[in-house]
């Protein structure tokens, strides 16, 4: 009987051909699912790999071969193979031994990824291949080879007795664990075995992997015995051009006179370790693709009390998802996540790229009508809307919201985390420094602030000459301009990047900025609601000489650094929109920008981690991204761009499957009323960042509605009037202009609308009934009651439906006014067209600003107007739906780097003032546990 011989290298042709086909047919769905493979390559060991490499080409695998120098140290290692890990578009990772002698092979193994560990060499997936039940990631590659031959070529282990001759970690050892795992009876020899050939002539599957050449004999079969040769050795053979041949560690001669099945060497299992390698990196990437694209969360039961706790209590009461769940089960890898604590992580912005082909998912802006000092619950309704999408009718939602400022929450308004079931959480930690990017905003702006009076203070003590030499200073004799001061030059029109070259003209104009104190704008801020601050006498120690200016501070969200940030689409944008903050005029009237005192690129440096979004969750564990935190007053009021855009990619779909059904939902929301806010939001924000609203929601309150009617002023703080906990549907029916006008405002940019009601214990059925009624009559696609505050998600489940359906329905999207037109007629579309006024009245100040602005080349921004937010006018006393009075335009500011100019229709503080009994003194720590207590 001579044995069949087990042909290994058609069988690993057979498996680059189907691994071929199958990233082929991925591929026809998934343009870009590309297996790829990264191969650490020491000196000794080339053949190996360049048939690895031939392999993966002929397989349609990306691979790529990084080459060790003989010097690479094992730090030097460690942190690449650290990088290939971090590298989502590398599915596997291969470090191929031996690697130099100084390196630790174990701590070389143990650093690659077991996620990309497709040698299986891993602790964790050898780990669980040795467990019984175990799912390894991936086996190592040539015992799964072994493996395919025998079942390729019809051998039931079941019951049999098979023998493993080595117990290394790369082969004896594994393949003993799958042979058990495959019914059969195992029995592991090694060096110091006795009678080793007792117990091969006992084997009805001999696997030899000891490296022994042609140590098996064919006397020591049984007659028979499957044999799987394993071994590579080099024995003399003055027949071939090397003088050596390869050989196994069985006589092939005379055991395939005993043998049923038997591998050559070369041909046999060598192959096939190849061919497994290739379908462990396909697996890889299969696995990647599918947790990136399966996004599934689950949600955080409820349990609701009554009468409603605080909020503080309810947030207690939960317990959150730890964060690296949560971005499981959105598809973010780890390597994408940076943790801050338990619960809240920032996101990498390299996954923007990664999911670059995604549909977006769908857009809601929440907004509401013109409130009354209480609020009417637009943060509370975006969270209930989001946790009603997501932990109830099952679908990818986010609620991005605007980071607070710590000035309001040890103030009077408190956080801005939602409130009763329809939060964000933790809140403490929501509303506490977060993850510091209000820091970050504080120091960078008050770094340009001090560059500014030191630039001054300079400028005023040396000629040009010397100002120049110490502004570009000579180093070991050679002078160089920074970076930064490149983009002067550009501005200035000096072609010249030697710095002695430049002429005595070129040196002044370079080197003198020539500040107009008069003009400066820019002010120093701080996270503090602090009013003794809004104006200060700086330089007033002796040291300055005099040179002493009135200024003030604002807090940290009014600065443009915070606007910058929302309204930036990447770090690259950030760093050219701060570049060109402008902080004054030089006294001939020419515009000071950031750059020009050189600051940009150290402004973006402190700004540099606070570009990223936080993510946290509600109380239901769906996800929130909190980003960005922009005073509504004179900015947008409206979180981050780029938070946006990431969560619209997250719950956005793939190629292959149907938006309608698959699409998440990302809900925002912009501050104050849907006049002020939402304007803003459309003419500003989505302006610049190419985004458009599927839908608008509009928070409306019985009580505000009223107010509107004519009902009696609503105090913060005071006992609420009869009339607002009775049933009045005459004064509610009168309010309900104020709605309409709301609702003809967001209907004017294309975009469908939908009313929230919501609803308090006081509302009656009547009431509910006429505000629906109004809404429809005004254009709303619906008006939905909702109870989320009381009762989370489940209580605005009507209210998401209506979204969802609303979001299917065609929008004519359209701005307000086009860039081309003057500052002027911008400010009077916006008051004539929302507001609902006559015109505008500029001052003499704003009539001169808006000629700087426009004869300095900034007369194409969007416009911003700051005023009460308590009426549809400028008049915090006229209610309803007023017309026909006049916006007057006190004073106009310029933000250019946000983009936008701002215009004061109102006397807006922008950094407010405490109370008699502020919010701080409520807060204190509990000694026992560490919590933060006395928070809302």
């Amino acid at each position: 009987m001579v044995a069949e011989r087990i042909d290994g290298t058609a069988v690993a042709r057979k498996v680059r051909d189907r691994i071929n086909e199958e990233i082929k047919k991925r591929q026809k769905t998934n343009k870009r699912f590309r297996p790829s493979l990264t191969i650490v390559q020491g000196e000794r060991s080339s053949t190996y790999v360049r048939m690895k490499l031939k392999a993966a080409e002929e397989a349609n695998i990306t691979c790529e071969i990084v080459k060790l120098p003989a010097d690479t140290t094992e730090a030097e290692l460690l942190a690449r193979i650290e990088g290939l890990n971090d590298d989502p578009s590398i599915h596997g990772v291969l470090v191929q031994l031996p690697v130099p002698r100084h390196i630790s092979e174990a701590a070389v193994t143990a650093a690659v990824d077991p996620s990309k560990d497709v040698d299986g060499f891993g602790a964790v997936n050898v780990g669980d291949l040795a467990k019984r039940g175990g799912t390894p990631m991936f086996t190592p590659c040539t015992p799964k080879g072994v493996m395919v031959l025998l079942e390729e070529y019809g051998v039931d282990l079941s019951g049999k007795h098979a023998v493993v001759l080595g117990r290394s970690d790369i082969v004896g050892s594994p393949v003993s664990y799958l042979l058990k795992n495959s019914d059969a009876t195992v029995t592991v020899c090694h060096s110091a075995t006795k009678n080793l050939h007792d117990f091969v002539k006992r084997a009805d599957v001999l696997v030899s992997a000891i490296g022994k050449a042609l140590f098996v004999k064919g006397e020591w079969l049984k007659p028979g015995a499957v044999v799987i040769d394993v071994g590579i050795n080099y024995i003399m053979d003055e027949t071939r051009k090397s003088g050596q041949r390869l050989v196994g560690d069985v006589d092939y001669e005379s055991a395939k006179e005993v043998a049923s099945l038997i591998t050559p060497v070369p041909g046999g299992v060598g192959p096939m370790t190849v061919a497994m390698l290739l379908e462990n990196v396909v697996s890889s990437a299969n696995r990647f693709y599918d947790q990136m694209a399966h996004r599934k969360v689950t949600p955080l039961p409820l349990k609701v009390e009554r009468p409603v706790p605080s909020d503080i209590a309810v947030s207690r009461a939960q317990t959150p998802k730890n964060v690296k769940i949560i971005a499981r089960e959105l598809g973010i890898s780890e390597r994408e996540l940076e943790l801050y604590g338990a619960h809240k992580a920032k996101v990498n912005l390299d996954l923007l790229q990664r999911l670059g082909h995604r549909r977006d998912g769908k857009y809601v802006l929440v907004a509401g009508i013109t409130p009354t000092p209480l609020g009417e619950g637009k943060s509370t309704t975006t969270m209930g809307l989001t946790q009603a999408l997501g932990a109830h009718l099952g679908k990818i939602a986010f609620a991005n919201v605007r980071q607070p400022s710590q000035g309001p929450t040890f103030g009077i308004k408190g956080g801005a985390a939602g409130g009763g079931y329809s939060q964000v959480i933790p809140m403490d930690e929501f509303n506490m420094h977060l993850t510091g990017d209000i820091h970050a905003i504080t120091a960078a702006n008050n770094l340009l602030a001090a560059a500014i009076e030191t630039r001054m203070f300079h400028e005023s003590t040396q000629k040009d000459k010397a100002l120049y030499n110490r502004l570009v200073p000579k180093k070991n004799g050679v002078r160089e301009f920074s970076p930064v001061m490149f983009r002067r030059l550009k501005k200035l029109g000096i072609d010249r990047a030697n710095p002695d070259d430049l002429t005595g003209e070129e040196i002044t104009k370079f080197a003198r900025l020539d500040i107009d104190p008069d003009t400066i704008t820019w002010r120093r801020v701080l996270d503090v609601n602090d009013r003794h601050l809004r104006q200060v006498t700086i330089g007033q120690a002796p040291s300055e000489k005099g040179h002493t200016r009135i200024t003030g501070f604002d807090i940290s969200v009014a600065s443009e650094c915070m606007a910058v940030l929302a309204l930036s689409n990447d770090l690259a944008d950030m760093r050219e929109r701060l570049g060109r903050m402008v902080i004054g005029s030089s006294r001939s009237g020419d515009p000071v920008t950031c750059d020009d005192i050189g600051a940009g690129g150290a402004l973006t440096a402190l700004m540099k981690d606070a570009i990223k979004p936080n993510l946290m969750q509600t109380l239901e564990g769906t996800p929130v991204f909190v980003h960005a935190g922009p005073f509504a007053n004179i900015s947008i009021g409206a979180s981050s761009v780029i938070a946006d855009k990431l969560a619209l990619k997250l719950a956005g779909t793939e190629e292959d499957e149907v938006h309608e059904e698959k699409a998440g939902y990302v809900v925002t929301e912009a501050g104050f009323d849907f006049t002020m806010g939402g304007e803003r939001f459309f003419n500003i924000k989505c302006r610049s960042s190419g985004l458009c609203p599927d839908v608008v929601v509009i928070v409306a309150t019985v009580r505000a509605l009223k107010v509107h009617g004519g009902g009696p002023e609503v105090t913060a703080g005071a006992v609420l009037p009869e009339a607002y906990r009775t049933e009045d549907v005459e004064l509610l029916r009168a309010g309900c202009v104020n709605l309409a006008k709301h609702i003809q405002n967001a209907k004017y940019y294309g975009v469908p609308v939908v009313v929230a009601i919501n609803k308090f214990v006081t509302d009656t059925e009547a009431e509910i009934n006429c505000i629906r009624e109004e809404a429809i009559r005004a254009g709303a696609e619906d008006a939905v009651e909702a109870s989320h505050w009381s009762d989370g998600g489940l209580g605005a489940v009507e209210l998401a439906k209506a979204v969802i359906a609303s979001s299917q329905k065609p929008k004519n999207f359209r701005l307000l006014y086009k860039a081309d037109l003057s500052i002027v007629e911008k400010m009077e579309s916006i008051a004539k067209e929302m507001y609902g006024a006559a015109g505008i009245e500029l001052s003499e100040l704003a009539k001169s600003q808006v000629e700087t602005y426009t004869r300095q080349g900034f007369g194409h921004l969007p416009v911003c107007i700051a005023k009460t937010q308590y009426s549809l006018s400028h008049d915090q006393n006229l209610k309803g739906a007023p017309t026909g009075f006049t916006v007057p335009i006190r004073d106009v500011r310029l933000s250019p780097g946000a983009g936008y100019l701002y215009a004061k229709a109102a006397d807006i503080q922008t950094i407010p003032g405490l109370p008699t009994a502020p919010g701080y003194l409520n807060v204190d720590v509990n000694m026992e546990t560490g919590e933060i207590q006395g928070l809302f």
